[in-house]
């Protein structure tokens, strides 16, 4: 991506001064926020002993799953599905050694679960914050809910079941989730930074009060008084200014996706101001810009384009459109959904791949789509009756 950027650069196809107005800032200015806030959190330990705590009491495979699906999705969803793919994937390689369950079912589970939940915010992954950014959406969260939190819970559901299919139950699992009491596997992860640790809470904390702020001031008009800038500013705020290790953590925060989000803003806007895309869908517009069109598009061009650039120049067509609000949460749901279908479809599931192999386990690329495919045809039903039929 950035070597595309400078070639459009180089051989001016966009001018400097025009490549700095398409960079959005207001998407890296909240990445790098919640990358801080969650690069701390990681460090200091703070979720295992919770995480540890919590399935030391599960006693049932099913439960088990529910609680490691739905806890996963909905933690994405505010914490950004890279940031929980990153911890998540430590802690499910532990579970897996405290379990008889299969390390790789374990894996697409946090994978599938991080992904799907994702969809129902516009700050659980990358090209939502970029739509909800770019459509100007005046109460972001509730019009995310609105149209995206029952298909999602349905979605949620259904990853279980297609895991059981093609991991089914034995019965001897059955006393696979009884934990030694005496045994502590937080330690196995990192040594906990209770510091930090405290920091970290703070600024989870903060994450959330101010999405409720932001939500309760949407219903008065007042909105934009809280744009999801300065969400991210005073997430990364308690790291950055009470902790000790704040250049240690800002070093190691994410500046790749950072500095591939600039160079994409830059390409992009020079492909359409080339005339490319447009050329595209001229004369299948009625077609294409449906909802049902949007998140078959969505899911299919986003394997080839990968999500956030497919999302960046799929949105200046809804724009000229003055597409509904259904249009964007259709190009939201499909464009994510895409993780679930194959294993390059996300940067979380390229990160659950890379993390796991550190760890000496391995998921690979057939073994994800032999139950992404199934799994994300099943799901795209269920949200393409949802946004086509039930919320047009």
């Amino acid at each position: 991506m950035l070597l595309g950027a400078l070639a459009v650069l180089i051989t001016g196809e966009i001018s400097p001064v025009s490549a700095l107005f398409a960079i959005n800032y207001d998407v890296l200015i909240f990445l790098f926020g919640v990358f801080v806030a969650g690069e701390a959190l990681f460090q200091s330990g703070a979720l295992i002993p919770l995480m540890e705590r919590v399935f030391k009491g599960i006693k049932s495979r099913g439960n088990f799953f529910l609680v490691l699906i739905f806890g996963s999705g909905f933690l994405s969803a505010f914490l950004m599905n890279d940031t929980v793919a990153i911890i998540g994937t430590v802690f499910v390689i532990l579970l897996a050694k405290k379990t008889d369950i299969p390390s790789e079912m374990l894996l697409l589970a946090l994978a599938f679960s991080v992904t799907t939940g994702s969809v129902l915010s516009p700050v659980g992954n990358p090209q939502n914050l970029l739509i909800a950014s770019g459509a100007g959406l005046e109460n972001p969260f509730l019009i995310f809910a609105e149209y995206l939190l029952i298909p999602t819970i349905i979605s949620l559901f259904l990853i279980y079941p297609a895991l059981k299919f093609f991991y089914p139950y034995r019965p001897e699992d059955k006393t696979s989730f009884v934990f030694d009491e005496s045994e502590k596997f937080s330690a196995d992860v990192c040594v906990l930074d209770k510091n930090l640790s405290k920091i970290s809470a703070l600024s989870i904390i903060i994450l959330f009060v101010m999405i409720f702020l932001k939500i309760i001031a949407g219903f008065f008009g007042y909105s934009e008084y809280f744009p999801l800038t300065l969400i991210a500013v005073f997430t990364a705020l308690p790291v950055i200014v009470l902790s000790k290790k704040r250049l240690f953590i800002l070093k190691n925060i994410d500046w790749q996706t950072l500095v591939f989000f600039s160079a994409m803003f830059v390409l992009m806007q020079s492909v359409w101001s080339a005339g490319f895309i447009q050329g595209i869908f001229t004369g299948s517009e009625n077609l294409l810009l449906s909802n049902g069109g949007i998140f078959i598009s969505g899911v299919l061009l986003s394997q080839i384009l990968s999500n956030v650039p497919f999302v960046a120049l799929f949105m200046p067509l809804l724009l000229i459109m003055e597409s509904p609000e259904s249009s964007y949460m259709a190009l939201a749901a499909g464009s994510t959904l895409a993780g679930n279908l194959l294993l390059f479809g996300a940067a979380s599931n390229i990160i659950i791949v890379q993390n796991a192999e550190k760890r000496g386990e391995k998921l690979s690329f057939l073994r994800f789509a032999r139950v992404g495919i199934p799994l994300t045809i099943a799901q795209s039903a269920v949200y393409i009756i949802w946004l086509v039929y039930i919320m047009p």
